[in-house]
Parts: C-alpha cells; sequence; structure tokens
C-alpha cells in the first residue's frame, strides 16, 4: 500500500497550469514491442467518428491528435450529444512518462450571470423554460481544451484534423437510428426549438428518419475556420459574434458578451488518483464527476463485492448503498473549487469512507444523509436538475498514449439553438435553481459569474501498480454517469469481466429514495431477491448509458462499445 501511495503521488502534476500558450516539450516516443492484436484504438459512440479517429492514428497522429478528429465528427452526426458548441474533461495519459493529466473544457457562466437567473416571480423556472431560454448556455470550451492539449501532445498540425468532419458535412451523412429515435420521442422541449425543427425537416416538410442523409455546409464552414484559426475561430470574430446575437435573442435573452467568449481558458488540473486494490484509478479534477466516482470506488472497497458477482443480490445492493452515500455528499459538497470550499481530501479520506461504508448492509433503508467530511463546510441542500445529452470516448495510440474524454452540450441538442452548423449548450441549467435552500443556506452549486457547473462526467484511466496503463472507460448518462462508470469498473476489476462485458452489465442508479435499472439484464432471481432488501425499481427517467472504453489484455488492446447506442471500438 505505501508502493502504491507513493506512486499515486508521483503521478501527480507539480503545477498546474490555466492557460494553452505555454507549450510543453513533447515526449520522444518508443513504439511498445509487438504482440498479436492491436496497439491502437479508437471506441466512440457513432462508426463515423471512430474511422475519423483511426485515419488520424494510422496517419502517426497521437490519442490527442485523433481526439480532436473524433470530436469534430460527433458534434455533426451525434448533434444531440456533443459538439463544438459544448464543453468536456479529458483524462490523458503519457505513455513514456506515465503522467496522468486532466484537462478541464468545462463551459463558465457568463460574467453577467446571477445566482437568481432561474428565478421568475420568486420561483424556479420550469425544466423547458430554463433550458431553452438564452440564459442556459454557458461560454464554450470543448475545442480550446483541444487545443491546449494538442499543443502538448500532439504531433500532427492542428489543421490536418478536421478533414474527415467537414468531408461528411460537405458530402452528407446518414442520420442512425438513435437520432431517428431522439427526434421521434415527445420529451425533449428542444425537439420543438424553430432551429431544431428547421435543421431536422426535409425540403419535403417531412423530418428526417434514420437512413436518410443531411448535408450541413454551415458546419464544414465552421470546421474549415477552425482548422486555420484554432479555438479564436469560434471565440472571437464572426462566429463569436453570431452566438452572442443568438443568445441575445427571446424567449428569456442571455447575457453573454464578446468578453465572455474571449476570456474563456481551459485549466490543465492535477488528476485525482487514488488505489483501488491492486490498481490506481485516475479522474479529471473537480467540478468533474471523477471525485465522486472515486468515492464510490473507495465505500466498496470496504465491502465483499470482488469475491461476490453480477448473479449475486448482495453485490447490486451493495453498489446501490455506495450510490446513494456517494450521491448524497456528491450533491451537498461538489462545485467549482474556484468559487467554494469543496472538502475533496475528507471525502476521500480513507478514515471518512471506512466509517460511511459500515452504512452499507444487507438491507437499503431511507435515504442517507450526507456525511461530514473532515474540512467540510456548512452547505444548503441542492436544487439542480441534470438532464443528460453527452457522449464518451477512449482512444489509445501505438505509444501508449491514452485519453479518455467525455465531453457534452448537456442536454438533447443543447439550448435547441444553432449557430453556424451547431448547437450551442445548456450547461448553466447544471448549476443548482435555486442559491438557497429553504433554511436560507446557500447551495455550494449556485450559479456565478465565470463559474463553471457541476458536472457528473468522469472519464477514467485505470493504472497497473507499476504505473502502466490497464483501462479507460466513460459513459454520457447526466447525473447517472457515476453510476454507470462504477459498475463498469467493478465489472471490470472486481468480477474480471471483459470490457465488452462490463459494460453490458444493467445499470443500476441509486439515488435518495430512487432506484432505476434495467431489470430484464439481471440474471434469474435477483430481481427479486432485490426487492426483498428494499431495493425496489422504479420507472423513472436516466439517459441510456454510452459506455466506451479499452483494456489491456495479453499484450495488445480490447475495446467495448455499449450496445445501447450505436458506437464501435476498432484497432489495428
Amino acid at each position: 500500500m505505501r508502493f502504491v501511495l507513493g506512486l499515486v503521488a508521483a503521478l501527480a502534476l507539480s503545477t498546474p497550469s490555466a492557460g494553452w500558450a505555454k507549450t510543453a516539450p513533447r515526449p520522444v516516443h518508443r513504439p511498445p514491442a509487438a504482440s498479436p492484436g492491436p496497439h491502437s484504438m479508437v471506441a466512440a459512440a457513432n462508426p463515423a467518428a471512430v474511422e475519423a479517429g483511426l485515419k488520424v492514428l494510422r496517419a502517426g497522429g497521437t490519442a490527442v491528435d485523433a481526439a480532436v478528429a473524433v470530436q469534430a465528427t460527433l458534434g455533426l452526426v451525434e448533434p444531440q450529444s456533443s459538439g463544438l458548441g459544448g464543453g468536456s474533461f479529458m483524462t490523458y495519459y503519457d505513455g513514456r512518462t506515465h503522467k496522468l493529466i486532466s484537462y478541464d473544457g468545462r463551459e463558465f457562466a457568463p460574467a453577467g450571470a446571477t445566482p437568481d437567473m432561474f428565478m421568475a416571480d420568486g420561483k424556479t423556472m420550469s425544466y423547458p423554460q430554463a433550458v431553452l431560454s438564452g440564459r442556459s448556455a454557458g461560454v464554450p470550451g470543448a475545442i480550446a481544451m483541444l487545443y491546449m492539449a494538442h499543443k502538448e501532445h500532439g504531433v500532427r498540425p492542428w489543421s490536418s484534423l478536421f478533414g474527415e468532419g467537414e468531408r461528411l458535412a460537405t458530402q452528407g451523412f446518414v442520420v442512425g437510428h438513435r437520432l431517428d429515435y431522439i427526434l421521434s420521442s415527445p420529451f425533449p422541449p428542444q425537439n420543438k426549438a424553430p432551429d431544431v425543427v428547421r435543421y431536422f425537416t426535409k425540403a419535403d416538410g417531412t423530418r428526417v428518419k434514420a437512413g436518410d442523409v443531411i448535408r450541413n455546409p454551415a458546419y464544414a464552414a465552421t470546421l474549415r475556420l477552425l482548422a486555420a484559426q484554432g479555438p479564436n475561430a469560434l471565440l472571437r470574430g464572426k462566429i463569436a459574434r453570431d452566438i452572442v446575437k443568438r443568445l441575445s435573442e427571446d424567449p428569456t435573452p442571455g447575457t453573454m458578451t464578446l468578453a465572455d467568449l474571449a476570456a474563456y481558458t481551459p485549466i490543465k488540473r492535477e488528476a485525482i488518483c487514488r488505489p483501488y486494490r491492486v490498481w490506481i484509478v485516475c479522474a479529471p479534477g473537480l467540478p468533474s464527476g471523477g471525485s465522486a466516482t472515486l468515492e464510490a470506488l473507495g465505500l466498496l472497497e470496504h465491502t465483499d463485492i470482488a469475491s461476490r458477482g453480477p448473479a449475486d443480490p448482495q453485490a447490486w445492493l451493495q453498489i446501490a448503498e455506495a450510490e446513494r452515500l456517494m450521491y448524497a455528499d456528491r450533491d451537498r459538497y461538489i462545485a467549482d473549487p474556484a468559487f467554494v470550499k469543496v472538502p475533496l481530501e475528507g471525502l476521500l479520506d480513507p478514515a471518512y469512507l471506512a466509517e460511511r461504508a459500515k452504512l452499507i448492509g444487507d438491507h437499503a433503508g431511507p435515504a442517507p444523509a450526507p456525511g461530514t467530511p473532515p474540512g467540510a463546510p456548512s452547505r444548503g441542500a441542492d436544487s439542480t436538475l441534470e438532464p443528460g445529452g453527452t457522449t464518451s470516448f477512449a482512444i489509445v495510440d501505438k505509444w501508449g498514449n491514452v485519453v479518455s474524454m467525455t465531453t457534452t452540450v448537456e442536454s438533447i441538442f443543447g439550448d435547441g439553438r444553432m449557430v453556424d452548423g451547431f448547437f450551442l449548450n445548456n450547461q448553466l441549467t447544471d448549476f443548482s435553481y435555486n442559491p438557497v435552500d429553504k433554511d436560507g443556506r446557500p447551495a455550494a452549486n449556485a450559479v456565478g459569474p465565470r463559474k463553471r457547473p457541476r458536472s457528473a462526467m468522469s472519464p477514467l484511466i485505470i493504472l497497473n501498480k507499476d504505473g502502466s496503463f490497464y483501462a479507460a472507460v466513460g459513459s454520457p448518462g447526466g447525473p447517472s454517469i457515476i453510476s454507470y462508470v462504477l459498475k463498469a469498473t467493478v465489472g471490470l476489476l472486481d468480477w474480471k469481466l471483459s470490457m465488452q462485458d462490463a459494460i453490458n452489465l444493467p445499470n443500476l442508479v441509486a439515488r435518495g429514495d430512487s432506484f432505476t435499472s434495467e431489470p430484464a439484464r439481471y440474471p434469474p432471481g435477483v430481481v427479486d431477491a432485490l426487492a426483498a432488501k428494499g431495493v425496489v425499481f422504479r420507472p423513472g427517467f436516466n439517459e441510456e448509458s454510452g459506455l466506451h472504453g479499452i483494456v489491456v489484455k495479453d499484450g495488445h488492446l480490447e475495446g467495448g462499445a455499449d450496445p445501447r447506442r450505436e458506437g464501435v471500438a476498432r484497432g489495428f
């Protein structure tokens, strides 16, 4: 254990950076010894995006080079989930130095944002009213973050990484079944937003369906500008003016200005790494969901779940109870550490986790209250609504560099407003709608100028105890992301499943008094046994998982893609 803790300390970066102007020296890459099976791989939610990434890798690009191409393509073919107008978190592993880096491309609120911006007449806005307003969009950060990472870990010219996305936007891409399903769903209010209706309506007045081809010349033009100018094309100039203009329009105009866009800077933070049994699990820094995933793993380490398996109801009860404890803490304390004190070390303190884990028994009782970790300030109850609309991918290049990245426009099609071929985000609805609770105590995740909203995104990288890469996994799913990633990690590490089988496991989301899951995916008898233990599945909305991961097996890479979506894992 001393060795593992020492390695964790060695993996941490000594000085986080707040800008992208300073370029770190590029490592000297050395290919690994030859062995059967692929040594480069991309796992993502759409085959076209996977091929875009593989094309870059085959041309000698790094994992970060490929990530730029994957994101540019996903923003076109999967616009309901991520895009140029959104944000992201990346966990990066350097194959030569074994260092872990966390890149924060989370959007921040405009300078004119106020804690009560989602209040109207003393009441919180309805979800559709808040999401479709001009107030819901934060300053987009995904492209600026990728630019920062590329300057430090890319080898292919930035301008060369957008070609596949531009080609598909010009020639057209085929509408997939998931996009068709979302467009036909009555749930997301964005489906009725004028820009969404306009974009997905054919010349004959009917809505596009699976198999139809969509061309987006405006998106192609935007990619050309990004290729030539980097993030400045998005945060300054014509596109920036178009963003400000669109967000200033009714209903409920926002406050974003050109100065807000020009002020955006991605952040390089220390990755948060903690030992879990014989591995080291690393996640992006706050305000991501990485610390919450690590807390849940820390709780499960005090159980006997590793000696059980997916057919054991007690194992699923342990997962459910760990999630409930974790969510209670996360919802009370996690927020942007630049604005509020977050008791991160206390939440991950071994003594605190050991004591908290004593609440995991053989039966699920009432919803647990937040704990009081060391260093915890007094915080009010949270009233954040966290809709889903996200995607996640993993990439490994031939030098052993790894990207685990989750990226989002927040809800389905973001705020429903399109600018220059892409949708803007509604990320600010990840803040607490009410800045104080009923007792007047401030919510940690209240809105604030230039503040980054709390996130559940948790792209993990898992290391062997010697610091070598073992696996990468992440998922979309709104607040359920943490549960999805936790389940896959337990399946992979504790139950020794393949990446694909770990992804295929039932999703179980336990938060407060709510238990939602996929009853048909459990082995016979498990659902009834869980009900007898107090875990009764009730209907509820959770965005489906979109887990994608890569693991090292016998010296080569094996990937997994969530069958609940349309993704694939391919390598060479």
